[in-house]
């Protein structure tokens, strides 16, 4: 009999497993599930060498799994970004915003890349450019509004060189005052590509840095919840230069994330050029069950793009596109890759189908492809989908700009965007993930959030309740549901005898949280292949160790990732979710939110946060 290396006992584990919907224990062995059963029937798998895990009772799901991330650029990057994910006030993004400033070295610059919407805020109002340049007035600040518009300080204009005869980029405008300066304000009109273009005119980190960032990425990940992604590639992910790091991590063993990558076309008229090298160059599933080349996409061609910005016109694809996508695809199909598609409107999904299916018509799709986003897709394309062997990927983008979708459109277009429970209905395969991080945040609870209770950020309810989703069917879309999409449907996403031992200790149980705190859950011990990659609360002595982030600088070494609600403050990902209580004189914690309070005594107390839910010295609920 084979004995478990890691017994995890005495929780509520959510297997999404019909035959066997719920367990108390897990036991694993060799990086997979050994048994899913009661605690009398896993410790029978123990012997005097496995390690024993209580679980208090705990909510326990299978690793969530992203289905379109941008982990590999976003990892490239993370540590030279501040984040918003969650703040709850402007107020709050401004101080962080200014406090980073006095803290980066020139040339550097302070960048808050996405992850957050202004009605997110208490205030509802994005920063002005005059909130900008006095909280920064010596500092570059770039801030990304979606794929919209950003924000430069007067110190970005000048480190940029931007002055009255910098032209307009096409598809995008500067926005000038009176005597034709710029004022800071980049807008996409509606092309993203000035967005993409001056944020890579700011200063990179030196390569001894590069490998720090991606770790503390995958560190932040892991808290979530998350163990696998699909990277979509993404602008500026060159393939292979930019691959190196996440390469050189797998080759050292420090990948705490298992990541199936697509390659992404990056320059306008060599697109099949870059297909023609890659195709030749390595194929789909080249790799190991940590890092596996995935297949083509999601930008297969320039003319194809149709970037999601609701603040404009939903735009015309040039004329060429069928041309120009319907000779990659071909190569695509001949070469037996997978392949996924950027695609928000249903406008240009039908022109995409007609492509795709011209193309199976001569060369039949031997392999998945997807559609990405498909936000106004019509039901008549859903089948047209499901009828040539693709899947539909959807993300939580309207949590973030649902609002700036019914300015634009009115509330009953946006009812039923995307229809997701329409997909499942005709049976197309449906993964969901996050588009992180220039648009939405990384942070797949929101994601949930939003599939169940239809809200945006700003707390607008979209859909009818008909629309929702349940919270089992949303969370299989997050796990099993994704799997397909790198076509590890049979290996993953379940908590089953022989598949990857990927699960997921949750802070709050996500079946009986209230809808509004599903987005505010974290895990509390997280496990990949049967390792512990994160571990907080009471399994915090299990944390592996994480070098700080670097450069010293960094905001992340500062404030660390998104907003913690428990803690009001930034989820640094190297403190506990909860501290110890022997510096403080109050031993107890409050029962309803775990919270322990013992880290405020070395936070300066502001004079409107007296009052505030969580006071000045905690936790102030009934239960504390």
């Amino acid at each position: 009999m084979t004995h478990a290396q890691l017994i995890l006992k005495s929780g509520k584990i959510t297997t999404l497993n019909p035959a066997q919907p719920e367990v108390q224990a897990v036991a694993i062995a060799a990086g997979k599930i050994l048994r899913a059963g009661s605690n009398e029937d896993v410790m029978k798998l123990a012997d005097a060498n496995t390690q024993i895990m209580d679980l208090n009772g705990r909510r326990v799901i299978p690793g969530l799994n992203d289905s379109h991330l941008h982990l590999i650029r976003g990892g490239l990057n993370y540590n030279m970004e501040l984040r918003w994910e969650g703040v709850p006030s402007l107020a709050d993004a401004m101080r962080l915003l200014k406090e980073q400033a006095d803290n980066t070295p020139a040339p550097q610059w302070v960048r808050v890349i996405g992850g957050w919407s202004e009605f997110q805020f208490a205030e509802k109002r994005l920063p002005t450019l005059d909130e900008l340049n006095q909280a920064a007035p010596d500092t570059p600040v770039f801030v990304l509004h979606l794929y919209a518009s950003a924000m430069l300080n007067r110190a970005a204009l000048r480190a940029l060189g931007f002055d009255k005869n910098t032209p307009n980029p096409p598809g995008g405008q500067i926005q000038r005052d009176a005597h034709g300066e710029p004022t800071g304000l980049l807008l996409a009109t509606p092309s993203a590509m000035i967005l993409y273009s001056t944020l890579g005119m700011a200063p990179k980190l030196e390569l001894e840095d590069q490998v720090n960032p991606p770790r503390h990425y995958m560190r932040e990940l892991n808290r979530l919840g998350i163990t696998s992604v699909i990277d979509a590639g993404g602008g500026g992910q060159n393939y292979p230069d930019d691959y190196a790091v996440i390469q050189r991590l797998h080759a050292d063993n420090q990948l705490n994330i298992r990541i199936a990558y697509n390659l992404f076309a990056q320059k306008a008229g060599s697109e099949f050029q870059n297909y023609q090298e890659w195709t030749q160059m390595t194929f789909p599933g080249d790799g190991d069950d940590y890092l596996k080349m995935n297949g083509a996409g999601e930008n297969l061609t320039w003319s194809a793009g149709d970037f999601e910005n609701f603040m404009q016109p939903r735009p015309d694809l040039l004329p060429n596109m069928e041309a120009e996508l319907e000779r990659i695809v071909e190569l695509l199909a001949e070469k037996k890759w997978p392949f996924r598609l950027h695609a928000t409107y249903d406008e240009s999904i039908e022109r995409f189908l007609n492509v795709f299916e011209n193309v199976n018509a001569k060369q039949p799709f031997q392999t998945r492809f997807i559609i990405d986003h498909a936000e106004t897709i019509s039901e008549r394309n859903i089948e047209r989908i499901g009828a040539l062997g693709g899947g539909i990927a959807i993300q939580h983008r309207m949590a973030f700009q649902g609002e700036h979708f019914v300015q634009r459109y009115g509330k009953e277009a946006a009812a039923n965007t995307p229809p997701i429970k329409r997909m499942l209905e005709l049976g197309v395969p449906v993964g969901a993930g996050t588009d992180a991080t220039r648009v939405a945040s990384y942070n797949p609870w929101v994601c949930l959030y939003w599939l169940t209770t239809g809200k945006t950020l700003g707390g607008l309810s979209l859909y009818e309740d008909s629309c929702l989703l349940d919270r089992q069917t949303a969370l299989a879309l997050w796990c099993k549901g994704s799997a397909w999409f790198s076509g590890e449907q049979a290996l993953k996403g379940a908590v089953v005898e022989g598949e990857f031992a990927d699960l997921a200790v949750l802070s709050d149980d996500y079946f009986q949280v209230e809808p509004e705190n599903i987005q505010w859950i974290e895990s509390v011990l997280t496990v990949l292949g049967g390792r512990v990659v994160y571990a907080a609360a009471e399994f915090k002595h299990d944390d592996p160790a994480l070098p700080p982030a670097s450069p010293d600088w960094s905001p992340v070494k500062r404030f660390g990732g998104g907003w913690r609600l428990s803690e009001g403050r930034n989820a640094a990902s190297d403190r506990p979710l909860q501290a110890a209580s022997a510096a403080c004189a109050c031993s107890s914690k409050c029962g309803m939110h775990g919270h322990q309070h013992a880290w405020l005594l070395d936070v300066p107390v502001r004079d409107n946060s007296k009052k505030a839910f969580w006071g000045a010295l905690g936790c102030s609920c009934f239960a504390f």
